[in-house]
């Protein structure tokens, strides 16, 4: 199968389960519509904020490589020390049946749980979670590509091999292309799959009076995307709980930083709209 039939599958069933939230959660579909324009047109930088992110992030794959194997910081016996065999326990208790499930969480409930709160916040006219969310993603990608390109981490499927199985590609290799189009073997610590997942749980939190729904739904599949990390041999416990710091400190940043961003805009917007109109 190739990787743009494999990226369209994994976009299909994203976009089923987003559209099932929807209806889900938005009990006046009409009246979320009225303002989509304006809420579209007010996040739309925040959005392209992310899009550059993302795609400076693939121009410089090759080059971060480069740099992290002429830096040679090889952590992953150090995280081996600080762990030892969890993995190995995780994947030996974890029953057979709920392979494909977590295979299945990790490769199509990441995509959907990324993409539904923004579409979501938007929606319901929760722009500033939207934007704060946005950035909070941003943060991830720069500070996560900065720490791919110090270190030098293999996961326990590669550290560990004959121990623990590469349980992804068992059940989908196909998949194997799409990952290696967008990570590297040496790519592990942090956990991206951790911290951006439990970033998407810590906006649906703030704001689980106003959703309750969506934090439901949220929480099983974030925790069941964390958990598929290691089960599926990809990542440490390490990798999970230093991605975790990362999602908490990205959220707090991207809180402190869009207020900011908003006012100066605002004020930029009230100066020049006197010289507009005269």
């Amino acid at each position: 199968m190739s990787l743009g039939i494999v990226s369209v599958t994994v976009g299909a069933i994203a976009a089923s389960g987003l559209f099932l939230t929807l209806v889900l959660c938005i009990d006046r579909p009409r009246q979320a519509l009225q303002r989509l324009d304006e809420e579209i047109l007010d996040i739309a930088p925040y959005l392209a904020l992310v899009g550059v992110v993302m795609l400076l992030h693939r121009i410089t794959h090759g080059l971060s490589l480069r740099i992290s194997d002429a830096l040679g910081l090889n952590i992953t016996d150090i995280i081996y020390d600080v762990e030892g065999s969890f993995v190995v326990y995780l994947q030996a208790v974890t029953p057979d049946g709920l392979v494909p499930v977590f295979s299945g969480l990790y490769m199509f409930g990441f995509a959907y749980v990324l993409a539904t709160p923004v579409v979501l916040y938007v929606l319901t006219s929760a722009t500033r979670p939207a934007k704060e969310l946005l950035v909070a993603y941003a943060f991830n990608n720069v500070i996560g590509a900065l720490l791919y390109t110090l270190f030098i981490a293999y996961g326990p499927r590669i550290r560990l091999s004959g121990r623990v199985d590469g349980l992804l590609y068992d059940w989908f290799p196909q998949t194997q292309q799409l990952t290696g189009a967008v990570s590297a073997n040496t790519n592990v610590f942090p956990s991206l799959h951790t911290s951006l997942s439990v970033v998407v749980l810590l906006f649906a939190w703030r704001r689980r009076h106003v959703q309750p729904r969506w934090f439901g739904i949220a929480f099983v599949v974030t925790t069941g995307i964390v958990t598929s990390t290691m089960v599926l041999g990809i990542h440490w416990l390490t990798d999970v709980v230093a991605g975790v710091a990362l999602a908490y400190g990205s959220v707090v940043a991207a809180s402190r930083t869009v207020p900011v961003v908003d006012m100066l805009w605002e004020q930029t917007v009230a100066e020049r709209l006197p010289s507009l109109t005269t």
